[in-house]
């Protein structure tokens, strides 16, 4: 059994910020956990967007403060994500998040994330894996 608070990882290398400084993320569950799925509490800040693209990951999100738009850049769709809304990136959808106030949500991927990813010029987040215990 596993329990870990978000005050526990503020400050450690599982709290991570962004090089685009538009996002920090706090990773309590990631691959070396071996359960399928890493589960993070990110806050993107307002008046800030980010162009993202999961092409190997599967990302749940549930915004649980905050209001964002979000828009699907392979349709054009846009959507208003506010408290209580989830969005599920299925498909490997290319998307844009405009924040219209801190958006603070708590996002789950599989595959697991390491804990050091973060989106390179495309917006993906490379696979990175946790070396094999012998």
């Amino acid at each position: 059994m596993i329990v870990r608070s978000f005050k526990d990882i503020e400050g450690t290398d599982r709290h991570v910020k962004s090089a685009s400084g538009t996002w920090e993320s706090k990773r309590i569950v990631l691959a070396k956990e071996k359960v399928g799925f890493s589960l993070h509490e990110t806050t993107l800040y307002a008046g800030t967007e980010t162009s993202m693209w999961y092409a190997n990951h599967v990302e749940a999100v549930v915004c649980v403060e905050g209001e964002a738009e979000l828009t699907d850049d392979e349709t054009g769709q846009k959507y208003t994500i506010t408290p209580g809304t989830m969005y599920l990136l299925d498909g490997h959808e290319r998307h844009t998040m405009r924040i219209k106030k801190d958006f603070r949500c708590l996002c789950v991927f599989n595959p697991p994330v390491t804990g050091r990813e973060d989106h390179d010029e495309n917006g993906v987040y490379p696979l990175l894996t946790e070396p094999e215990e012998v």
